[in-house]
């Protein structure tokens, strides 16, 4: 919207023109009346200036210092409205002068007063119109009784004074006439600039309520009492997925299913006075992403009180769900290695002790009888149970340490040639991968990195016992990130079990003991990194790695709320769920 100095400076610059355009006019008209009258006192085209009409060149010389005159004071002062109505006045003077002298009661410039006053309609109010035409009348008929009485040297033929007055009532009627036309014609102007000021002004603040739904960062849609949406708001797009112009005019059913409930529990809230309820649910976008979305709803008034439809405004939640569940499960994690520390401590000192004991037992017995094999079986045993227990608190409490740059794509090609020779990769499995040409450097633990990889491979080949194809694909990406994908076309997973594949000891789709993606996450969130997860049923799965190339010890992945982690995508960076 333009301020108020700037709509003052438009409509200023406009009436300086029409100004303009009624100076150079006059000065026009004059000319072309000066031309036409030499040409008609010749009576022919070929003029002499015998016949030349001084005396309306003598009120073209005048008219030519008046607009010198009137261009100058346009220049000095912003009084616009004063300016035309003395240029109007001064007009109504010289028009009665050039009466006077070109015949007086006969001279047929009278009509000239009827142009004056028509020309008034478009720059004068209508009581100012009326006003004019009322000037005229009056200095015509003062001229006229001026000359019968003979006050004035008439220039003319006086008629008879019946015929006299007969002139002057004609024409102060015809005069009257034309204003009040003129008033009523000023009048429709004047609503005319007043409908397009408005219909500017309509055009304004509509632009403006756009702008306003347009730039809310909140999803906004607002529908009929039937639910049929008629505003989707660009936020809203960009949450849900959709575009605009493809849901105006469907149904909000069809894009948060059955809130009828909730609808209802608003409009019923919102009638006795209370706040408006906040509400949760789950949106599946045109790629089969859940995006968790709070959102409030609130009646639409008309001008008259009347409920005529509703407003629906929702935020995104899952960042802040995933945020959530990260810090639950990273909660669990540290249950866990505190449980394990507690293991370690309990079992292994009385294993040790136990071990000590049958070694001395073992001493003292004859090799090759049962009691010897029994107690073979007891530290093959107890070896087993150690490294058990080592394993365990490896995986529940892994160690990030011996950074090192190393290149992304060698370790990726170490672990594909490692699966090409293992007994998992059968005929039917596919092994593709897309490196860019460049090496891909980071800085991390190439061991733990190596793991990742491996962990996340497997469980792939797993999820296609009958065969497919997995790509591994690396790229750079902003914020000085790398980005690992794993896809496979495996049997893939339901919502519930994504939710849970990170949690150690969790059910496993691949028959393991549930600890393999447990490690890869806390890996990954040790090196700073994010991974998310894309699955649908029968259609197979999408993993998403990202790590920084550099690493930085005092800002783990968990507590990194800076641009590198999440200026990505919303949907990128944390636990998704494709499902249908």
């Amino acid at each position: 919207m333009f301020s108020t100095d700037a709509k003052e400076t438009r409509t200023d610059t406009k009436l300086t023109q029409k100004i303009q355009s009624l100076i150079i006019g006059r000065l026009l008209v004059v000319f072309l009346i000066l031309v036409a009258s030499w040409v008609w006192n010749s009576g022919r085209l070929k003029l002499s200036f015998e016949d030349f009409p001084r005396g309306l060149f003598f009120v073209f010389l005048i008219c030519v210092g008046l607009t010198i005159a009137y261009f100058f004071i346009l220049r000095l002062t912003d009084n616009y409205k004063l300016q035309i109505r003395v240029q109007f006045f001064f007009d109504s003077l010289l028009i009665t002068w050039l009466v006077w002298r070109t015949g007086d009661l006969t001279s047929p410039y009278i009509t000239l007063y009827i142009l004056l006053i028509s020309i008034a309609s478009a720059f004068l109010s209508a009581k100012e119109t009326l006003l004019t035409a009322g000037v005229c009348v009056v200095l015509f008929s003062g001229l006229s009784i001026l000359v019968a009485t003979e006050t004035l040297n008439s220039y003319g033929v006086t008629p008879a004074a019946g015929k006299i007055v007969q002139i002057i009532g004609f024409n102060t009627a015809a005069f009257l006439v034309v204003g009040l036309l003129a008033a009523r014609l000023s009048e429709r102007h004047a609503s005319g600039e007043e409908l397009k000021k408005t219909a500017r002004t309509l055009a304004s603040l509509r632009l403006l309520h756009e702008r306003i739904i347009e730039s809310i960062r909140s999803g906004l849609i607002t529908t009929d009492l039937d639910g049929t949406i008629y505003t989707f708001n660009a936020s809203a797009a960009e949450i849900t997925g959709y575009k605009s112009e493809t849901m105006i005019g469907k149904s909000i059913y069809q894009l948060f299913g059955d809130i009828e409930r909730s609808m209802a529990l608003a409009i019923e809230t919102s009638e006795i006075g209370d706040q408006p309820p906040r509400f949760e649910s789950d949106l599946i976008t045109p790629e089969g992403f859940a995006v968790r979305v709070g959102y409030g709803i609130s009646p639409l008034f008309s001008e008259t009180g009347e409920t005529t439809g509703l407003i629906i405004t929702f935020q995104d939640l899952t960042e802040i769900r995933s945020m959530e569940e990260s810090v639950r499960r990273k909660d669990r994690l540290a249950a866990v290695g505190r449980v394990a520390a507690g293991l370690a401590h309990e079992i292994r000192n009385p294993l040790g002790a136990m071990r000590g004991a049958i070694q001395v037992l073992e001493s003292q017995t004859k090799p090759g009888t049962a009691q010897a094999s029994l107690m073979e079986i007891i530290l093959r045993e107890s070896d087993r149970l150690n490294k058990i227990i080592s394993n365990f608190l490896t995986y529940a409490r892994p160690r990030v340490s011996n950074f090192s740059e190393i290149d992304v794509r060698e370790a990726i090609e170490d672990t594909v040639m490692l699966l090409k020779h293992s007994p998992d990769v059968g005929e039917d499995h596919q092994l593709e991968t897309r490196m860019p040409s460049q090496p891909v450097m980071i800085s991390a633990d190439p061991t733990q990195l190596k793991q990742i990889f491996w962990n996340l491979a497997r469980n792939a080949l797993f999820a296609m016992p009958n065969g497919g194809t997995l790509s591994v694909e690396t790229e750079k990406i902003a914020f000085n990130r790398v980005r690992i994908t794993f896809a496979d076309t495996g049997c893939g997973m339901t919502p519930e079990q994504v939710e849970r594949l990170f949690e150690p000891f969790a059910e496993s789709t691949t028959g393991g003991t549930g600890l393999g993606l447990s490690i890869v996450y806390q890996i990954i969130r040790d090196h700073n990194g994010t991974i998310n997860v894309r699955s649908r049923e029968n259609e197979g799965t999408t993993i998403t790695i990202e790590l920084p190339t550099e690493f930085d010890s005092q800002t783990p992945a968990e507590n990194d709320h800076g641009p590198s982690e999440f200026k990505s995508s919303r949907l990128e960076n944390f636990l998704r769920v494709k499902n249908q």
